[in-house]
């Protein structure tokens, strides 16, 4: 079953965490899904991971390769066609736990300067805890990221 880390934005957007996330991520070998609510939030994505300090490959659902992409961007109806073994969810998608189960990795960043994240956060918690998936919360209040207990 897969493991759900929930990081607390306090100091920096999802924008600049991402691709530290996904260099992890494709550093473990996984390919992953990049999943947020609204075409103009992943057109956004699209344009800052090919401008960033590194190469980090990836394309948005609905092209050709899809199959092919180390990092594919989706919405919350379309399948991660790349077969990802870690999801990274933003803006309070969805996320089931059922999906996770079948993941190495999932990931959810929310701004804690939001209370409907917070709280959605919160909501999302609950349920993937109380299925039974495992979870950790890092924050970045201290200015670095730390595992809180």
């Amino acid at each position: 079953m897969g493991k759900a880390l929930f990081y607390h934005l306090t100091r920096s957007p999802a924008e600049a965490l991402l691709p530290v996330l996904l260099t992890k991520a494709l550093a473990a070998g996984w390919r992953v899904e990049l999943r947020a609510a609204e075409l103009a939030r992943l057109e956004m994505l699209d344009q800052q991971l090919w401008q960033g300090d590194g190469f980090l490959p990836h394309g948005l659902a609905g092209g050709p390769h899809d199959a092919r992409q180390p990092v594919l961007l989706t919405l919350p109806d379309q399948a991660a066609a790349n077969g990802p073994a870690c999801l990274m969810a933003l803006d309070g998608v969805a996320v089931a736990p059922d999906h996770v189960a079948g993941l190495e990795r999932c990931c959810i960043l929310f701004d804690g300067g939001d209370g409907a994240a917070m709280a959605r956060a919160r909501d999302q918690w609950r349920e993937l805890t109380g299925a039974g998936v495992e979870a950790e919360y890092w924050s970045e209040e201290s200015g670095r990221w730390e595992r809180k207990r």
